[in-house]
Parts: C-alpha cells; sequence; structure tokens
C-alpha cells in the first residue's frame, strides 16, 4: 500500500516527468496498451501518475491571490518571474511562462486521466468503479482549473492527445468543459466512498464539493445549494476547533479538509523543472526574505499581502495572526532579521510560508512538505451560504445559519454573528470568504464570478481581464486554429 503523503512520489514509468509538457506534448510516450491496464497494479500505477500533476497546481494558487486585490507580485525585483510581475499588473499577454505552465500542466493531467479512461474497459478487477472514480474526479479537477484560467479550451475525453493531434481538436464552449465536469464529478460522487483507506485520495465528499463549486462558478444556485448540503449533512467533516493550527504539517488532512494536495520533501528539483518536485513550491516561494530568527524559514519574498487585506479584517478576529504574518512587528518582537524584497507589504502569506525543519534535502525553498487544503470545510459552508442566499433560492436564513458557523469560530462567540438578508447578506458572504480564505488562491476567481473585479482590482479590463490568455506557442503548435480570448 501506499503511505499517506507519498501517494503521488511513485510513477509509472509512463509517466515519468517531463520538463516539456505542454498541450502537444504532455508526456513521454505512453506504454504500448497492450503492455499495460493489464492488472490492477497497472491501473492504479496510472491513476498515480495522474494524481501527481496536481502538485503543480501551486502556481495556480499564487496567481489566483496575485491577480487580486489581496496580495502584490513582491520577489527580488521587478524582472524577478517577469510572468508574475506582468500578471500582478495586469499587463500579461500570451507570451507569459506562468500561464504556459497552467495550460501545459494541467492538459498533462487531463491527458494522464484520458489514458485511463480509454483503456477503462480492458481488464475487470475488484474495485475498479473506485479506481474510475477517482481518474474521473482528477480530470474535472483538471478541467475546472483550465476553464476558470482560460475559459474556452479544447475539450477531449477518454483518449490521449499524442504530438499533431492537436491540429484537429477544436476549442470547445466553456459550457461544453462544465458539462463533462459535471458529468465526471456526478459519476464520482456516486461511486466513491465517504473515506478512502489511503489518505490523499479522492472522496465522495471531494466530489460533491468540487461539483457544488462548478454549479456556484455557473450560478446554477440551487444545483449548488442541494449537493453542498448534502457535504454538510454527512458529517464527514466539522470546522476545526483551533483555527492557528489549520495550515501546520503536523496538522494535515484534519477533520475540516474536504481535500488536499498531498505533498512531500522526498524528492527534489530545480529551477530548470519545477513539476519535478513532490514539495510544494509555493511555500518558498511565499518565504521571508533573507530571513535569520526563529520558527520560521527563508524563502522568495513573492506573494505579499496588501494593507487592504489586512484592514478587511475586523477587531477581534482571530484569523488575522494565522493568516498574515506582520514581519516587522516580528522582528521586533524576536530580533529576527531578514531583506526587503520588491513591492515590499511588511505582510507574509503566513499560511504558507515555511517553517523551521520542513525541508531536510536538495533546495528547501522546492521541496517543502506542507500541503495544500483545496477545499476545506469552511469553503464548502460559505459557497452553501451563498448559494442559499442568492435571488433563485432565497434561503436567507439557513445561509446565515453556515455564515455565522464560520463567523463564530473566528470571533471565538456568538458576539460578532450577522443578521442581514438581501443584498447585504450576499455582500457578507463575499467579505467572509475573503479573510477565511486569504492565501489559499480563491480570490482572483470570487472577483470575477461575482462581477467585483473591476471595483477592486487596479488595471483590470472588463470583457478581457475575466480570463487569461492562451499561451501563443499552444495556438501555433495547433496551427493557428484556436481564437485567442479577447483583448489579447
Amino acid at each position: 500500500m501506499i503511505k499517506t503523503k507519498h501517494i503521488y512520489i511513485i510513477l509509472a514509468m509512463v509517466f515519468i516527468a517531463s520538463c516539456s509538457d505542454d498541450f502537444v506534448d504532455v508526456d513521454p510516450p505512453f506504454a504500448n496498451s497492450a503492455d499495460y491496464f493489464n492488472s490492477e497494479e497497472d491501473y492504479q500505477n496510472a491513476l498515480i501518475g495522474a494524481y501527481d500533476l496536481l502538485q503543480t497546481t501551486y502556481i495556480n494558487v499564487m496567481i489566483g491571490e496575485i491577480a487580486s486585490d489581496n496580495t502584490l507580485s513582491g520577489g527580488e525585483s521587478a524582472t524577478d518571474v517577469i510572468g508574475i510581475q506582468e500578471i500582478d499588473e495586469m499587463q500579461h499577454n500570451p507570451v507569459n511562462q506562468q500561464l504556459r505552465d497552467i495550460w501545459g500542466w494541467m492538459f498533462s493531467g487531463v491527458n494522464r486521466a484520458n489514458y485511463i479512461m480509454q483503456y477503462e474497459d480492458k481488464t475487470p478487477f475488484p474495485g475498479k468503479e473506485n479506481v474510475i472514480a477517482q481518474t474521473r474526479f482528477l480530470r474535472a479537477y483538471y478541467y475546472f482549473e483550465l476553464v476558470k484560467f482560460f475559459g474556452d479550451v479544447p475539450l477531449v475525453r477518454d483518449r490521449v492527445v499524442e504530438f499533431g493531434d492537436e491540429r484537429d481538436i477544436p476549442k470547445a464552449p466553456k459550457e461544453d468543459v462544465y458539462a463533462l465536469i459535471e458529468e465526471d464529478l456526478i459519476y464520482a460522487a456516486n461511486n466513491l466512498p465517504l473515506q478512502q483507506s489511503e489518505t490523499g485520495r479522492a472522496t465522495k465528499g471531494a466530489a460533491q464539493a468540487l461539483l457544488g463549486k462548478a454549479y456556484l462558478y455557473q450560478e446554477k444556485y440551487a444545483e449548488a445549494a442541494d449537493v453542498l448540503q448534502e457535504v454538510i449533512n454527512s458529517g464527514q467533516y466539522a470546522l476545526l476547533e483551533d483555527y492557528s493550527t489549520m495550515f501546520e504539517n503536523n496538522n494535515e488532512n484534519n477533520i475540516e479538509s474536504v481535500f488536499e494536495v498531498q505533498y512531500t520533501d522526498e524528492e527534489g528539483a530545480g529551477f530548470g523543472c519545477l513539476q519535478c518536485s513532490e514539495g510544494n513550491i509555493a511555500v518558498g516561494f511565499n518565504g521571508i526574505r533573507n530571513y535569520s530568527g526563529p520558527v520560521f524559514g527563508s524563502g522568495f519574498s513573492f506573494n505579499v499581502p496588501t494593507q487592504d487585506v489586512v484592514d478587511a479584517f475586523e477587531d477581534g478576529d482571530t484569523r488575522l495572526e494565522t493568516a498574515i504574518l506582520d514581519i516587522e512587528a516580528w522582528a521586533e518582537e524576536t530580533g529576527a532579521t531578514y531583506a526587503i524584497g520588491y513591492k515590499h507589504t511588511g505582510y507574509y502569506n503566513r499560511k504558507y510560508i515555511a517553517r523551521q525543519g520542513d525541508a531536510d534535502i536538495g533546495d528547501a525553498n522546492l521541496t517543502n512538505p506542507n500541503n495544500y487544503r483545496a477545499i476545506r470545510y469552511a469553503d464548502v459552508l460559505l459557497m452553501a451560504a451563498e448559494a442559499l442566499a442568492s435571488p433563485e433560492v432565497g434561503n436567507d436564513s439557513q445561509a446565515l445559519i453556515y455564515l455565522n458557523q464560520v463567523r463564530e469560530r473566528a470571533f471565538g462567540s456568538t458576539a460578532n454573528n450577522l443578521s442581514v438578508g438581501g443584498i447585504g447578506l450576499r455582500n457578507a458572504i463575499q467579505q467572509e470568504r475573503r479573510v477565511e480564505l486569504v492565501g489559499e488562491g480563491h480570490r482572483f476567481f470570487d472577483l470575477v464570478r461575482t462581477g467585483e473585479a473591476a471595483n477592486a482590482i487596479d488595471g483590470f479590463q472588463t470583457g478581457k481581464n475575466e480570463v487569461f490568455p492562451i499561451p501563443l506557442i499552444e495556438i501555433e503548435l495547433a496551427g493557428n486554429q484556436w481564437e485567442q480570448n479577447p483583448g489579447y
């Protein structure tokens, strides 16, 4: 059996990491089907390979904050990872390495899932429905990331894309992509157990939560409310009593975790192949520049929180100290020293910065083992509240119950519970999402889908910046058949 946190390490030989992942060359050659998928072990190894690309979503998470009003690019200088700097300034274009990484790595994940689906019926074995359900969850996860970032994208199901195939694959409307996401997640929810024998694998609750999120992004509020309340009523999850421990390495996969991306420090990487790392690279990128002092480790000072998001926390909100490190106050208290990076705000994303002793091999900044809490129960409660409070559903009373559950933990009592309805309630839910989930990669997409991005993000152009540009090289390799997203 695969040990906890090692679920992504043991890759089938057909999935040895490639540094040239993109849509038309997403992996080294796949194994000949005559020699593969002849046993449960083959399917399980291929499934592990499909899970592996989840680890590359560290850049998706960072951009989900940097593109918003929550954080600034940071780094060493204005030319440090220029693609991140461009996104922060809303000046990104189709030649952007970080956006190409997202495109290529997410399609690599789709391709690995489709490899399994192509041979879904080849070899029967007990429990195969669970393997296929996990595969379809992963395909939905990767396609959801693609549709969030790029809108209309090429849609492929149940077959591997090999070099040259891209010229025959048109871009599909995002509605069609969402249709496959829904289909995959409904199947997954119907065939996954409430709990898996191996920590880190997708469960019924994870599939339902992601399905609810996909519904919410399409403004299918009634459907979102129904499926998210199924997660809530399942009894599988609860709010962690002590929020301050949520993001520590010794408290991963806790009662609040609906789905986590598993990381480990057991395999290193270099800047020439970041996707080769088994560690959470975002932790090193977010870290304190040239830090020397207690508790924390050093890093590259990207993704630094703004004063605006610090000010968004109400007095008495205990989440602030867990979410954001005031480095100047910390240095004064402890005698720690640090260097001031580009766009220094005085704040760091405390949820995902290195702690001392996190990583023991290679470059500690590239092999941090801290899991990404991709879907938390608090997020489920707030998504359910949003769906219920919509004019289409209009169940403000139940929405308030879920919203106030999150607030009661934050303030330690019911004294700060809200009693509002209508637009006031809907605004309060979005405000709560901001402070509860800051640093976790959701803010930009929340602003876009609620129509508030132009009001909140400097330089945001309505009708353009709701999605990111398709990488130019991908359009060229596809024979220029794909239209670029508007405005780019």
